[in-house]
């Protein structure tokens, strides 16, 4: 295939080359990165848990009951016991009938819309949602129908402009917290829009549990919002409880549902029961220790602070992701490779992941960041990041 080199040449010279970062300690924010003793301004740990010694016994402990993999899809000999009790404890936690779990957040959203719409229905998407729900749309044949982010009204007008060529089978998708912006969706006012449309609301709240929200319950809980205000909850294992996997959560309708028809979920491998075992430990961790929560609100506070001081813009956002609009895509990987240089790992992030013109240095933090850690990374960014801007 001799135009593959013509294609990376070009991805190249528009600044949007990707390239891998070789982790070679452990999972936590002090760690080493491409041989480098460094700080990670970049993952998704965002209460600690990845490295905590109780959920890594917890692991071990399975893998010595269980073995290592679980040998075949959960509808067919892959369903753990461990499994199980996850979903049931994750049903539990959310204030849901049943949960069901996935591979990956990815994988779960290419399933469950799939299985959700109808091709001769829409699914009403903000124009900054996750590429795994727009691929989860895409596969589903639907009608796409992007609105302006955040805004209701608008929804409301592109909706209206459909209505009459759309099937019962549509859907409303949001981010609960966006990953590129650290926003948080209105989910108050969409619910709303749902219920008076007769439509179902999901929610891929990735980056709000564990974070927000009581208990770490998530976006939704956080507005006082539950089952009957988003039917169709997804969230992660791989962010804030510092695992793998994903699940979706609803009533038993839903769950039995997507059990009989998500693609995604029938024809994989289901998770190592392990990973199941060190999920549970962590939800435990998730919901009894508060500190993490409370050292993260303040650990944002205090880099939103010292950012402030020293003229250094940020995102509006009150949750760990914390982005620096840098604009142009070149220039968001020269300031994250200089700060790389200095053992502070943020991350270049740049088209087609954010919109063209919006490059950005995406900060996130974890409640075992440090505020030496913070100060450390305001200097650097201080030193080049301002350098940038005037040469």
């Amino acid at each position: 295939m001799h135009w593959l080199k013509q294609k990376l040449q070009q991805i190249k010279a528009a600044g949007l080359e990707r390239k891998l970062k070789l982790v070679s300690g452990r999972s936590a924010v002090a760690t080493v990165i491409d041989g480098k003793e460094s700080i990670n301004f970049s993952g998704n740990d965002y209460l600690g848990l990845a490295d905590d010694p109780e959920i890594a016994a917890a692991l071990i402990a399975a893998v010595k009951k269980y073995g290592v993999g679980s040998g075949a899809s959960h509808l067919v000999t892959g369903h753990n016991c461990e499994h199980q009790l996850l979903e049931e404890e994750l049903a539990e936690f959310l204030g849901r009938d049943r949960a069901l779990l996935f591979s990956s957040g990815y994988m779960a959203n290419n399933g469950i819309i799939p299985a959700l719409v109808s091709a001769k229905g829409a699914v009403f998407q903000d124009r900054l949602n996750h590429a795994s729900l727009i691929d989860g749309a895409k596969l589903s044949g639907a009608k796409m129908v992007r609105y302006a982010h955040g805004d209701v009204d608008h929804l409301q007008k592109r909706y209206l402009s459909l209505k009459e060529g759309i099937a019962q089978e549509s859907i409303v998708v949001t981010d609960g917290v966006f990953s590129m912006d650290g926003d948080i969706a209105p989910l108050p006012q969409l619910a709303q829009f749902a219920r008076d449309k007769n439509l179902p609301l999901m929610v891929d709240d990735a980056h709000g549990l564990g974070v927000i929200g009581r208990s770490g319950r998530g976006s939704v809980d956080s507005f006082g919002l539950g089952q009957a205000d988003v039917p169709v909850l997804m969230g992660t294992l791989g962010k804030a409880f510092g695992v793998y996997g994903a699940f979706i959560a609803g009533e038993h309708d839903l769950i039995e549902y997507l059990l009989q028809t998500a693609r995604t979920y029938m024809f994989t491998t289901a998770l190592p029961p392990s990973v199941a075992a060190a999920t549970r430990a962590a939800l435990k961790k998730v919901i009894t220790d508060e500190w993490r929560r409370q050292q993260l609100t303040d650990l944002i506070a205090y880099l939103k602070e010292s950012a402030a001081e020293e003229n250094i813009e940020l995102l509006a956002s009150s949750t760990p992701i914390q982005p620096l609009l840098i604009g142009d895509s070149s220039r968001a990987v020269a300031i994250s490779q200089a700060l790389a240089d200095q053992g502070l790992i943020v991350s270049a992030i740049r088209p087609p992941t954010v919109p063209e013109g919006t490059a950005r240095l995406r900060i996130t933090i974890s409640a075992t960041h440090t505020r030496e850690h913070i100060d450390r990374l305001i200097s650097a960014i201080k030193t080049v990041y301002k350098a940038d801007q005037n040469g």
